[in-house]
Protein backbone atom coordinates (compact mmCIF):
# COMPACT_ATOMS: atom_id res chain seq x y z
CA UNK A 1 0.00 0.00 0.00
CA UNK A 2 1.30 3.45 -0.94
CA UNK A 3 1.92 6.04 1.76
CA UNK A 4 -0.77 8.26 0.19
CA UNK A 5 -3.26 5.38 0.43
CA UNK A 6 -2.42 4.86 4.10
CA UNK A 7 -3.02 8.57 4.74
CA UNK A 8 -6.39 8.49 2.98
CA UNK A 9 -7.43 5.41 4.96
CA UNK A 10 -6.40 7.01 8.26
CA UNK A 11 -8.27 10.24 7.54
CA UNK A 12 -11.45 8.28 6.77
CA UNK A 13 -11.50 7.10 10.38
CA UNK A 14 -12.23 10.67 11.49
CA UNK A 15 -15.63 12.38 11.28
CA UNK A 16 -15.94 14.08 7.86
CA UNK A 17 -15.32 17.69 8.82
CA UNK A 18 -12.50 16.78 11.23
CA UNK A 19 -10.95 14.69 8.46
CA UNK A 20 -11.10 17.61 6.07
CA UNK A 21 -9.55 20.01 8.59
CA UNK A 22 -6.78 17.50 9.37
CA UNK A 23 -6.04 17.17 5.64
CA UNK A 24 -5.74 20.93 5.18
CA UNK A 25 -3.46 21.28 8.21
CA UNK A 26 -1.24 18.41 7.06
CA UNK A 27 -0.87 19.88 3.60
CA UNK A 28 -0.16 23.28 5.12
CA UNK A 29 2.76 21.72 7.02
CA UNK A 30 4.12 20.14 3.87
CA UNK A 31 2.87 16.63 4.60
CA UNK A 32 1.28 14.34 2.03
CA UNK A 33 1.80 16.22 -1.23
CA UNK A 34 4.28 15.06 -3.90
CA UNK A 35 7.49 17.00 -4.40
CA UNK A 36 6.48 17.78 -7.98
CA UNK A 37 3.48 17.32 -10.21
CA UNK A 38 3.39 14.51 -12.79
CA UNK A 39 3.90 15.55 -16.41
CA UNK A 40 0.58 15.29 -18.28
CA UNK A 41 0.35 13.85 -21.78
CA UNK A 42 0.55 16.70 -24.35
CA UNK A 43 -2.78 15.56 -25.86
CA UNK A 44 -4.48 16.91 -22.71
CA UNK A 45 -3.26 20.48 -23.12
CA UNK A 46 -6.03 22.91 -23.98
CA UNK A 47 -6.90 26.60 -24.17
CA UNK A 48 -10.42 27.57 -23.17
CA UNK A 49 -11.68 29.56 -26.17
CA UNK A 50 -13.34 32.60 -24.58
CA UNK A 51 -11.44 32.96 -21.32
CA UNK A 52 -8.07 32.16 -22.85
CA UNK A 53 -7.13 30.00 -19.84
CA UNK A 54 -4.21 27.76 -20.79
CA UNK A 55 -4.36 24.36 -19.09
CA UNK A 56 -1.77 21.59 -19.26
CA UNK A 57 -4.57 19.15 -18.39
CA UNK A 58 -8.36 19.49 -18.10
CA UNK A 59 -9.16 18.19 -14.59
CA UNK A 60 -9.33 20.92 -11.96
CA UNK A 61 -10.01 21.04 -8.24
CA UNK A 62 -13.52 22.31 -7.52
CA UNK A 63 -14.25 24.99 -4.94
CA UNK A 64 -15.07 23.81 -1.44
CA UNK A 65 -11.91 21.87 -0.66
CA UNK A 66 -9.66 24.86 0.04
CA UNK A 67 -12.14 27.47 1.21
CA UNK A 68 -9.54 29.89 2.57
CA UNK A 69 -6.84 29.49 -0.07
CA UNK A 70 -4.47 27.86 2.41
CA UNK A 71 -2.98 24.99 0.39
CA UNK A 72 -3.15 25.73 -3.36
CA UNK A 73 0.57 25.18 -3.90
CA UNK A 74 0.38 21.73 -2.29
CA UNK A 75 -2.70 20.77 -4.31
CA UNK A 76 -1.04 21.90 -7.54
CA UNK A 77 1.54 19.14 -7.10
CA UNK A 78 -1.07 16.40 -7.36
CA UNK A 79 -1.41 17.03 -11.08
CA UNK A 80 -4.49 19.24 -11.34
CA UNK A 81 -4.68 21.28 -14.51
CA UNK A 82 -6.18 24.17 -12.58
CA UNK A 83 -7.42 24.94 -9.06
CA UNK A 84 -10.29 26.88 -7.53
CA UNK A 85 -10.31 28.14 -3.92
CA UNK A 86 -13.28 29.44 -1.94
CA UNK A 87 -16.11 30.12 -1.60
CA UNK A 88 -15.07 33.31 0.16
CA UNK A 89 -17.47 35.98 1.45
CA UNK A 90 -16.61 39.62 2.23
CA UNK A 91 -16.90 39.10 6.00
CA UNK A 92 -15.81 36.02 7.95
CA UNK A 93 -18.66 33.72 8.93
CA UNK A 94 -18.87 30.43 10.83
CA UNK A 95 -21.35 28.72 8.51
CA UNK A 96 -24.17 26.46 9.61
CA UNK A 97 -24.26 24.47 12.87
CA UNK A 98 -22.37 21.19 13.05
CA UNK A 99 -22.64 18.41 12.03
CA UNK A 100 -22.94 19.68 8.49
CA UNK A 101 -20.88 17.28 6.38
CA UNK A 102 -21.84 13.64 5.78
CA UNK A 103 -20.22 10.78 3.88
CA UNK A 104 -22.61 8.55 1.98
CA UNK A 105 -20.06 5.80 1.57
CA UNK A 106 -22.31 3.19 -0.02
CA UNK A 107 -23.35 5.76 -2.64
CA UNK A 108 -19.90 7.26 -3.18
CA UNK A 109 -21.48 10.59 -2.36
CA UNK A 110 -21.36 13.48 0.11
CA UNK A 111 -24.03 15.76 1.60
CA UNK A 112 -22.94 19.13 2.93
CA UNK A 113 -24.72 22.11 4.41
CA UNK A 114 -21.57 24.05 5.29
CA UNK A 115 -23.05 27.50 4.59
CA UNK A 116 -20.03 29.37 3.21
CA UNK A 117 -17.93 28.99 6.35
CA UNK A 118 -14.71 30.96 5.73
CA UNK A 119 -12.29 33.49 7.19
CA UNK A 120 -13.35 36.37 4.95
CA UNK A 121 -11.85 38.31 2.05
CA UNK A 122 -8.90 39.91 3.87
CA UNK A 123 -7.46 36.55 4.95
CA UNK A 124 -8.23 34.94 1.59
CA UNK A 125 -6.59 37.68 -0.48
CA UNK A 126 -3.44 37.62 1.67
CA UNK A 127 -3.10 33.91 0.88
CA UNK A 128 -4.10 34.24 -2.76
CA UNK A 129 -1.56 37.00 -3.41
CA UNK A 130 1.30 34.71 -2.27
CA UNK A 131 0.50 31.90 -4.72
CA UNK A 132 3.33 31.33 -7.20
CA UNK A 133 2.80 27.83 -8.66
CA UNK A 134 2.36 27.59 -12.45
CA UNK A 135 -1.07 25.91 -12.24
CA UNK A 136 -3.87 28.48 -12.86
CA UNK A 137 -5.69 29.37 -9.62
CA UNK A 138 -9.26 30.66 -9.59
CA UNK A 139 -11.15 32.33 -6.75
CA UNK A 140 -14.80 31.54 -5.98
CA UNK A 141 -16.75 34.40 -4.39
CA UNK A 142 -20.08 34.44 -2.56
CA UNK A 143 -22.34 36.59 -0.40
CA UNK A 144 -22.65 36.73 3.37
CA UNK A 145 -25.72 35.07 4.84
CA UNK A 146 -26.80 38.21 6.73
CA UNK A 147 -25.88 40.66 3.97
CA UNK A 148 -28.39 43.38 3.19
CA UNK A 149 -27.00 43.72 -0.36
CA UNK A 150 -25.77 40.44 -1.78
CA UNK A 151 -25.04 41.88 -5.20
CA UNK A 152 -22.69 44.38 -3.55
CA UNK A 153 -20.98 41.44 -1.84
CA UNK A 154 -20.25 39.85 -5.20
CA UNK A 155 -18.93 43.12 -6.62
CA UNK A 156 -16.65 43.51 -3.60
CA UNK A 157 -15.45 39.94 -3.92
CA UNK A 158 -14.62 40.25 -7.62
CA UNK A 159 -12.74 43.50 -7.11
CA UNK A 160 -10.70 42.03 -4.24
CA UNK A 161 -9.64 38.70 -5.74
CA UNK A 162 -9.37 39.45 -9.46
CA UNK A 163 -5.94 41.14 -9.35
CA UNK A 164 -4.43 37.96 -7.89
CA UNK A 165 -6.44 35.14 -9.50
CA UNK A 166 -6.30 33.52 -12.93
CA UNK A 167 -10.09 33.68 -13.03
CA UNK A 168 -13.06 34.42 -10.76
CA UNK A 169 -16.19 32.35 -10.15
CA UNK A 170 -19.43 33.99 -9.03
CA UNK A 171 -21.18 31.34 -6.96
CA UNK A 172 -24.95 31.90 -6.90
CA UNK A 173 -25.86 28.23 -6.71
CA UNK A 174 -25.04 26.98 -3.23
CA UNK A 175 -28.18 25.48 -1.67
CA UNK A 176 -26.96 26.19 1.86
CA UNK A 177 -27.39 29.97 2.05
CA UNK A 178 -31.12 30.79 2.20
CA UNK A 179 -32.33 32.67 -0.85
CA UNK A 180 -29.00 32.59 -2.68
CA UNK A 181 -30.27 30.51 -5.60
CA UNK A 182 -32.89 33.18 -6.17
CA UNK A 183 -30.12 35.13 -7.91
CA UNK A 184 -30.47 32.63 -10.77
CA UNK A 185 -33.96 34.03 -11.47
CA UNK A 186 -34.08 36.14 -14.60
CA UNK A 187 -34.56 39.64 -13.13
CA UNK A 188 -32.14 39.07 -10.24
CA UNK A 189 -29.50 37.61 -12.55
CA UNK A 190 -29.80 40.58 -14.88
CA UNK A 191 -29.17 42.94 -11.95
CA UNK A 192 -26.25 40.84 -10.71
CA UNK A 193 -24.50 40.61 -14.06
CA UNK A 194 -25.04 44.28 -14.78
CA UNK A 195 -23.42 45.26 -11.46
CA UNK A 196 -20.59 42.74 -11.69
CA UNK A 197 -19.88 43.65 -15.31
CA UNK A 198 -19.37 47.27 -14.31
CA UNK A 199 -17.09 46.25 -11.44
CA UNK A 200 -14.92 43.83 -13.44
CA UNK A 201 -12.23 46.01 -15.00
CA UNK A 202 -9.10 43.90 -14.62
CA UNK A 203 -9.62 41.69 -17.70
CA UNK A 204 -9.63 38.45 -15.69
CA UNK A 205 -12.13 35.82 -16.87
CA UNK A 206 -15.28 35.52 -14.75
CA UNK A 207 -17.43 32.39 -14.61
CA UNK A 208 -20.94 31.96 -13.24
CA UNK A 209 -21.56 28.78 -11.22
CA UNK A 210 -25.09 27.43 -11.58
CA UNK A 211 -27.16 24.71 -9.94
CA UNK A 212 -28.05 21.31 -11.40
CA UNK A 213 -31.66 21.76 -10.28
CA UNK A 214 -32.69 23.81 -13.32
CA UNK A 215 -35.55 22.96 -15.64
CA UNK A 216 -35.67 23.83 -19.34
CA UNK A 217 -37.37 27.17 -18.69
CA UNK A 218 -34.75 28.22 -16.13
CA UNK A 219 -31.93 27.22 -18.47
CA UNK A 220 -33.53 29.24 -21.28
CA UNK A 221 -33.87 32.26 -18.99
CA UNK A 222 -30.21 32.07 -17.95
CA UNK A 223 -29.12 31.75 -21.58
CA UNK A 224 -31.22 34.80 -22.46
CA UNK A 225 -29.65 36.84 -19.66
CA UNK A 226 -26.16 35.78 -20.75
CA UNK A 227 -26.88 37.06 -24.23
CA UNK A 228 -28.40 40.33 -22.97
CA UNK A 229 -26.27 41.20 -19.94
CA UNK A 230 -23.45 38.67 -19.76
CA UNK A 231 -21.38 39.07 -22.91
CA UNK A 232 -18.45 40.04 -20.66
CA UNK A 233 -18.61 36.67 -18.85
CA UNK A 234 -16.14 33.94 -19.81
CA UNK A 235 -18.56 31.11 -19.17
CA UNK A 236 -20.44 28.83 -16.83
CA UNK A 237 -19.45 26.22 -14.26
CA UNK A 238 -22.09 23.49 -14.39
CA UNK A 239 -22.91 22.55 -11.69
CA UNK A 240 -23.06 22.92 -7.93
CA UNK A 241 -24.55 20.33 -5.56
CA UNK A 242 -28.16 19.18 -5.84
CA UNK A 243 -31.14 19.29 -3.47
CA UNK A 244 -32.58 16.22 -5.19
CA UNK A 245 -32.39 12.82 -3.50
CA UNK A 246 -32.34 9.98 -6.03
CA UNK A 247 -34.28 6.89 -5.02
CA UNK A 248 -31.14 4.83 -5.49
CA UNK A 249 -29.45 6.24 -2.36
CA UNK A 250 -28.88 3.63 0.35
CA UNK A 251 -26.55 5.28 2.89
CA UNK A 252 -27.69 5.99 6.43
CA UNK A 253 -27.46 9.77 6.07
CA UNK A 254 -29.21 9.99 2.70
CA UNK A 255 -32.02 12.18 4.10
CA UNK A 256 -29.75 14.82 5.63
CA UNK A 257 -30.45 18.38 4.51
CA UNK A 258 -27.94 20.06 2.23
CA UNK A 259 -26.38 19.68 -1.19
CA UNK A 260 -25.67 16.21 -2.56
CA UNK A 261 -22.47 15.65 -4.55
CA UNK A 262 -20.55 12.65 -5.80
CA UNK A 263 -21.53 9.76 -8.06
CA UNK A 264 -25.33 10.33 -7.98
CA UNK A 265 -24.80 13.82 -9.40
CA UNK A 266 -22.99 12.64 -12.54
CA UNK A 267 -26.02 12.02 -14.76
CA UNK A 268 -28.21 15.03 -13.82
CA UNK A 269 -25.34 17.54 -13.86
CA UNK A 270 -24.20 16.23 -17.26
CA UNK A 271 -27.74 16.62 -18.58
CA UNK A 272 -27.81 20.28 -17.53
CA UNK A 273 -24.32 20.78 -18.96
CA UNK A 274 -25.42 19.36 -22.30
CA UNK A 275 -28.49 21.59 -22.35
CA UNK A 276 -26.35 24.70 -21.82
CA UNK A 277 -23.84 23.52 -24.42
CA UNK A 278 -26.58 23.07 -27.01
CA UNK A 279 -28.15 26.45 -26.25
CA UNK A 280 -24.89 28.42 -26.13
CA UNK A 281 -23.24 26.76 -29.14
CA UNK A 282 -19.67 27.54 -28.11
CA UNK A 283 -20.25 31.20 -27.27
CA UNK A 284 -19.10 30.68 -23.66
CA UNK A 285 -16.60 28.37 -21.99
CA UNK A 286 -18.17 25.53 -20.03
CA UNK A 287 -16.59 23.76 -17.05
CA UNK A 288 -18.32 20.52 -16.10
CA UNK A 289 -18.59 19.49 -12.45
CA UNK A 290 -20.55 16.83 -10.63
CA UNK A 291 -19.93 13.14 -10.06
CA UNK A 292 -16.60 12.76 -11.83
CA UNK A 293 -14.68 9.79 -10.41
CA UNK A 294 -12.95 8.34 -13.48
CA UNK A 295 -11.54 9.19 -16.88
CA UNK A 296 -14.74 7.87 -18.45
CA UNK A 297 -16.76 10.37 -16.39
CA UNK A 298 -14.49 13.25 -17.39
CA UNK A 299 -14.63 12.17 -21.04
CA UNK A 300 -18.44 12.03 -20.92
CA UNK A 301 -18.62 15.64 -19.75
CA UNK A 302 -16.09 16.79 -22.33
CA UNK A 303 -18.03 15.11 -25.13
CA UNK A 304 -21.20 16.72 -23.68
CA UNK A 305 -19.67 20.17 -24.19
CA UNK A 306 -17.27 20.83 -21.30
CA UNK A 307 -14.01 22.57 -22.20
CA UNK A 308 -12.61 21.43 -18.84
CA UNK A 309 -13.90 19.68 -15.72
CA UNK A 310 -13.58 19.81 -11.94
CA UNK A 311 -13.91 17.30 -9.12
CA UNK A 312 -13.83 17.21 -5.33
CA UNK A 313 -16.10 14.55 -3.76
CA UNK A 314 -14.31 11.65 -5.47
CA UNK A 315 -11.14 12.61 -3.58
CA UNK A 316 -12.93 11.67 -0.35
CA UNK A 317 -13.06 8.05 -1.48
CA UNK A 318 -10.11 7.66 -3.86
CA UNK A 319 -7.57 10.18 -2.60
CA UNK A 320 -5.68 12.80 -4.62
CA UNK A 321 -3.80 10.17 -6.64
CA UNK A 322 -7.04 9.89 -8.61
CA UNK A 323 -6.18 13.04 -10.57
CA UNK A 324 -3.08 11.64 -12.26
CA UNK A 325 -4.95 8.39 -12.91
CA UNK A 326 -7.80 10.21 -14.65
CA UNK A 327 -5.42 12.23 -16.79
CA UNK A 328 -3.49 9.12 -17.84
CA UNK A 329 -6.62 7.21 -18.76
CA UNK A 330 -8.26 10.21 -20.41
CA UNK A 331 -5.27 10.63 -22.71
CA UNK A 332 -5.68 6.99 -23.73
CA UNK A 333 -9.39 7.47 -24.44
CA UNK A 334 -8.72 10.51 -26.62
CA UNK A 335 -6.08 8.72 -28.64
CA UNK A 336 -8.21 5.60 -29.01
CA UNK A 337 -10.90 7.74 -30.62
CA UNK A 338 -8.43 9.36 -32.98
CA UNK A 339 -8.24 12.79 -31.33
CA UNK A 340 -4.91 14.59 -31.37
CA UNK A 341 -6.07 17.27 -28.91
CA UNK A 342 -8.63 17.51 -26.16
CA UNK A 343 -10.40 20.41 -27.88
CA UNK A 344 -11.34 18.12 -30.77
CA UNK A 345 -13.48 16.01 -28.40
CA UNK A 346 -15.43 18.89 -26.85
CA UNK A 347 -19.12 18.58 -27.64
CA UNK A 348 -18.78 15.52 -29.86
CA UNK A 349 -21.92 13.94 -28.34
CA UNK A 350 -24.14 16.97 -28.92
Amino acid sequence: MRLADIGVAAVKLLPPEAAHTATIRALEKGLGAPLRAPEPDPVLATILPKSGLKLSAPVGLAAGFDKNCEVPSAMARFGFGFLECGTVTPLPQPGNPKPRLFRLTEDRAVINRMGFNNYGLDYFVRRLSKYRAPVPLGANVGANKESEDRIADYVRGIEAVAPHAAYVTVNISSPNTPGLRGLQDKASLEDLLSACGEAERCSKPVFLKVAPDLDAEAIADIVGVLHNQGAWLAGLIVSNTTLARPGTLTSRDKAQAGGLSGAPLMAPSTGVLKAFAQALNGEFDLIGVGGIASAADAYTKIRAGANAVQLYSALVYSGPGLVAEIHRDLAALLKADGFTSLAQAVGKDL
